[in-house]
């Protein structure tokens, strides 16, 4: 799906979820925020769902009393569309599978693989790591079987497992007639593909 341009003057401005996210982060209460600002708490809940738009001194005196510069309401986030056709393939290791980066390439903070992997294909003889805290699998269709060094699990469609990237590890697809489709998530990215 594509995104598609709002024209002028047809943009909505919307800061109340970040008000109640601000709030929400430090623990506060709408009556806490309320007593610090003067005003109701109908008027506070109102501001954050979007229902009333305040004045700029209610704005700036709701802001303080959140510790939130005013400025940061309206910051656009930063948004990135990696469009499936031109998703770079990789190679995470072994041979049979189709793998695809579906996260920007330079995004840290995590990334995430599709991987078709052929009836027998496999991450590769040898156990091995990634340098992250957290790697997800999820089978999207097939099965596959992740091995360690003590111990294999074999998943089904719709299974999803959660490990140390550190651990060694390895994987296969058992099934010798059917593809398997699996989604990898790796958190922080453990490898640079600014390129």
């Amino acid at each position: 799906m594509r995104s598609v341009p709002i024209a002028a003057g047809q943009q909505e401005l919307r800061i109340g979820a970040r008000l109640r996210d601000a709030r929400r982060r430090q623990g506060l209460t709408i009556d806490q925020v309320a007593r610090s600002t003067g005003l109701t708490k109908g008027f506070i809940s109102r501001i954050e769902r979007d229902m009333t738009s305040p004045s700029v001194s209610t704005l700036v005196t709701v802001c303080a009393a959140l510790s939130l510069p005013v400025g940061e309401l309206f910051v656009t986030p930063k948004t990135d569309v990696v469009r499936a056709a031109e998703a770079p393939y990789i190679q995470l290791a072994g041979p049979g599978a189709d793998e695809r980066l579906l996260t920007p390439r330079g995004q840290g903070r995590l990334q995430l693989v599709r991987s078709v992997i052929d009836p027998g294909g496999t991450g590769g003889e040898e156990l091995y790591t990634l340098d992250c805290e957290v790697e997800v699998v999820h089978v999207v269709r097939g099965r596959l079987e992740l091995v360690f060094s003590r111990s294999a699990e074999l998943l089904e469609t719709g299974d999803t497992m959660t490990f140390s990237g550190r651990e060694p590890h390895t994987w296969r697809n058992p099934d010798p007639d059917e593809p398997a489709e699996v989604l990898w998530v790796i958190a922080p990215a453990s490898w640079e593909t600014t390129a």
